[in-house]
C-alpha cells in the first residue's frame, strides 16, 4: 500500500468517526484545512467520492441545513443582529463545492438542500459572474464579479445536476459561461473594486491541486467544456485554442505537474473552549493526505487525467 493510499484510509476512518460528526456540528466549514469538510472535498477531487462514509454525508447535510442564515447578506439589516459573519452563513464558492460533492455522493439536492441550488441564481451579477465579497454587490457603475466566486457554482449546476436544467438554471449557466469567455478564462476583473483579482490572475496559468476554491486555467477549461457538451453551444476557438496549446507545450507527454502550492497563506478562525470561536486569523493546519498531494512541482495523476479527458472532449467539440 502506498503512502497516499494509507493517507486516504486515514481520512476515511476519520470521516466515519464520532469525532468528525461532532466537529461538523460545531461548523460545516471551519477551521481550515483539517475540518471534516476539507477531507470530503479532497477525496472528491481525487476521484474517491465513493470512499466518503455515508454517515458523514448525512451529518454534513444536517449541519448545512442548520445554517442559521440561509441567504448571502448584502445590505444592512439582512442578517440578524449579533449573527456571526464567519459561521452563520455561507458563500458562493463554498456552496458550489458543497453541491458537487453531495450530489456526487447521492444526495438529492433539490429535495434535501433546496436553498443551495437556488442560491446561485439569486446572486448572479449583471455580467454573469458572482462575488463572495458582499460589498461588491453594493458598487455602482461597475460590475466587480469574481472568477473564484463563480467557478464552483458554474461547475455545480453544469456537471452535477443530474436532471435536465430548468429555464432559470439554463439562463444562469449561459450567462456564467459568457462571463468566463469574456474573461478568456485567464483575465482578472477590470474593475476598481476588484482590482486585487488582476494580481491573483497572474497565477491562474499555474496549475495546482487540490483546487478547493482556487482557480486555474485547466479548471476553467474543463468547466467550459462541460457546459458546451451539455448545452449544445460551441466553444470559441479563439479563447480555448491558445490555452490548450500552452498546456500542450508545458506538458507535451500529458504528465501534469503541480506548479504552485495549494492552500497556502490562508489563516483560519478557530474554536476555543466552551463553543467560543476566535475570529483572529491564525495559521491554518493540515492533515496527512492534503500534505501529500498539494506540494509544488510534483506529478499529479489527478490533473493528468483531467487534462487528457478535457483535451479529448475539447478536440471533439472543435471538430463539430
Amino acid at each position: 500500500m502506498s503512502e497516499v493510499e494509507r493517507a486516504i484510509d486515514g481520512s476515511v476512518r476519520y470521516l466515519g468517526s464520532t469525532l468528525a460528526i461532532e466537529a461538523l456540528r460545531e461548523s460545516p466549514y471551519w477551521p481550515k484545512w483539517d475540518q471534516p469538510w476539507w477531507h470530503m472535498l479532497l477525496l472528491h477531487e481525487m476521484g474517491e467520492t465513493a470512499r466518503i462514509p455515508p454517515v458523514i454525508v448525512r451529518a454534513f447535510v444536517e449541519a448545512l441545513n442548520a445554517t442559521p442564515v440561509q441567504i448571502f447578506p448584502i445590505w444592512p439589516g439582512e442578517a440578524p443582529e449579533g449573527a456571526d459573519p464567519y459561521r452563520d452563513w455561507a458563500c458562493h464558492c463554498q456552496l458550489g463545492n458543497v453541491y458537487r460533492v453531495l450530489d456526487a455522493s447521492g444526495v438529492d439536492m433539490d429535495a434535501e438542500l433546496p436553498w443551495v441550488g437556488t442560491w446561485f441564481l439569486q446572486y448572479q451579477m449583471a455580467d454573469g459572474g458572482l462575488n463572495c465579497d458582499e460589498a461588491a454587490y453594493r458598487i455602482e457603475n461597475e460590475c466587480p464579479s469574481s472568477m473564484v466566486g463563480t467557478i464552483a457554482a458554474f461547475e455545480a449546476l453544469t456537471l452535477h445536476t443530474r436532471r435536465p436544467w430548468n429555464a432559470a438554471e439554463q439562463k444562469f449557466l449561459d450567462a456564467a459561461a459568457h462571463f468566463m469567455i469574456e474573461r478568456r478564462l485567464v483575465l482578472g476583473s477590470p474593475t476598481t473594486h476588484n482590482a486585487a483579482e488582476r494580481i491573483a490572475a497572474q497565477d491562474w496559468g499555474l496549475l495546482c491541486f487540490p483546487r478547493f476554491y482556487q482557480y486555474d486555467v485547466l479548471r476553467g477549461l474543463t468547466a467550459l467544456v462541460n457546459w458546451a457538451e451539455r448545452s449544445g453551444w460551441g466553444v470559441p476557438r479563439e479563447v480555448v485554442a491558445p490555452i490548450l496549446a500552452d498546456l500542450e507545450r508545458r506538458f507535451p507527454d500529458g504528465v501534469v505537474q503541480t506548479e504552485r502550492y495549494s492552500c497556502d497563506e490562508h489563516g483560519t478562525i478557530t474554536r476555543l473552549a466552551d463553543g467560543i470561536w476566535d475570529h483572529t486569523r491564525r495559521p491554518s493546519s493540515s492533515f496527512p493526505l492534503l500534505d501529500l498531494v498539494r506540494t509544488r512541482n510534483m506529478v499529479s495523476p489527478y490533473l493528468s487525467l483531467e487534462f487528457a479527458q478535457t483535451k479529448q472532449r475539447l478536440q471533439n467539440l472543435m471538430r463539430l
